[in-house]
């Protein structure tokens, strides 16, 4: 059986040991790794971008997309059980200063006008104005389960 509820659980199977093992490794800071730079060039294209950006956990990766849409101040919406709401010991204000609000859901299933409903893009100069509401896909706390694509196109306007 395969083990896919974290990062932190799963284990490599032989050939990926392997590869390990045998693939030729540079430091990847100076640019010198042939591996990491197959990688991040491979993902890069396969989205269409102009470079890519191995991370090693979701945890990073989560608060790197929080600092490049949120600044300091603003705010992050997301479900309740969400793995940067429960799991992330409050990096997004730890880090990037930012609060956070929460909405409830079933089993982590988006409800985009939920997510909307608690919105406030400009909220003035008291208040906390919303800049990203964070969709996790697939839902760790909810069991795996798998986001809309309709409902996350509704988020978008």
């Amino acid at each position: 059986m395969i083990d896919l509820r974290s990062d932190t659980v799963t284990k490599p199977s032989a050939a990926m040991l392997d590869a390990m093992v045998n693939s030729p490794v540079g430091d990847d800071v100076y640019g010198d790794d042939p591996t990491m730079n197959a990688l991040e060039e491979r993902v890069a294209s396969m989205f269409g971008k102009e470079a890519g950006l191995f991370t090693p956990t979701g945890s990073l990766s989560n608060q790197l997309g929080i600092r490049l849409l949120v600044k300091p101040g603003e705010e992050l919406i997301l479900d309740q059980t969400a793995h940067i709401a429960r799991a992330e010991l409050g990096a997004g204000a730890a880090f990037s200063g930012i609060t956070t609000r929460t909405f409830p859901s079933m089993h982590g299933k988006l409800s985009a006008q939920t997510a909307l409903d608690l919105a406030h893009p400009d909220a003035g100069p008291y208040l906390v104005s919303t800049k990203a509401i964070a969709v996790e896909d697939t839902h760790n706390f909810g069991g795996g389960t798998v986001q809309s694509i309709d409902e996350i196109k509704k988020l978008h306007s």
